[in-house]
């Protein structure tokens, strides 16, 4: 029944031009490729909520393989246009697309948050456990989560999204980096959020995005006021397909694709229900 559901999924996201392919197991992966347009038309859409935000609830910067390099100095050796050495990379080469401006020293540039961290909040990750915010923080997986650019035009930017603040150049390539990393973590998008990224995609090259989801684990509610974790067991997803590829079903679409993201509503462990 399950293999039935999710062959459905598969099949109704194919026709809306989604391509997904699902890995199954302890190391399950999620794989979305499509056109930039359907998959700014697929984007889920949520008023954003800031409440109970706080910067260091995404711990910055670590060194996740041991190899002696943080977060911050892994994105300056990936995207230095010479060859760098060592741990703290002062000296090398660097061009920040946002404005087109080049240096030789580190310290005059910020790794930014394609998404910002304020913004991954407002989007979701308010529900996120501490160690998804600090995976999300520190994500070398997809080079288009985090950007070296020069620190006058990240702080112009601060935790705006596009319909507040795009790039004075590349805005097309800025907007499929920013839905990738939105799409790769399960962010939601507010209506005029939603719309600025329309806008400009319709003056860009109509590309395919592929973009692999990342592991999520989200916080509940106790029912005495706070929260505990949880982890893999949580069932609430943004899209059917990810509930039944876990096991949680059965198949549930909204009528209204603007606002399909799917909730165990009623409690019982069982998402994707009418």
């Amino acid at each position: 029944m399950k293999r039935h559901l999710a062959k459905l999924c598969v099949l109704l996201l194919a026709a809306a031009g989604l391509s997904v392919t699902t890995a199954t197991g302890a190391g399950a992966t999620t794989v979305v490729k499509a056109r930039l347009t359907v998959v700014i038309d697929n984007l889920p859409v949520a008023a954003e909520t800031r409440a109970g935000y706080d910067r260091t609830k995404f711990r910055l910067w670590v060194d996740a393989n041991g190899d002696c390099q943080d977060t911050r100095d892994e994105v300056l050796a990936a995207e230095s246009l010479v060859r760098v050495r060592g741990c703290d990379i002062r000296v090398g080469k660097w061009r920040s697309y946002y404005d087109r401006q080049v240096t030789t020293r580190s310290s005059g540039f910020d790794i930014d948050h394609l998404v910002p961290l304020a913004e991954a909040w407002d989007s979701g990750a308010g529900r996120w456990t501490a160690d998804t915010r600090r995976r999300f923080a520190n994500d070398l997986g997809d080079s288009r989560s985090l950007v070296a650019v020069t620190a006058s035009s990240n702080r112009s930017k601060a935790d705006q999204d596009p319909a507040q603040w795009q790039p004075r150049y590349d805005k097309c390539r800025y907007v499929r980096q920013w839905v990738a990393v939105k799409i790769r973590w399960s962010l939601k998008v507010n209506p005029a959020e939603k719309q600025a990224l329309r806008s400009r995609a319709s003056r860009c090259a109509d590309t395919v995005l592929t973009v692999r989801r990342a592991s999520i684990s989200r916080t509940s509610s106790t029912g005495a006021g706070g929260t505990t974790s949880g982890g893999t067991t949580d069932p609430r997803f943004d899209y059917c397909y990810q509930a039944v590829a876990a096991g949680y079903g059965p198949y549930y679409r909204s009528r209204d694709a603007e606002y399909a993201w799917y909730t165990d509503g009623d409690g019982d462990g069982v998402v994707c229900e009418s």
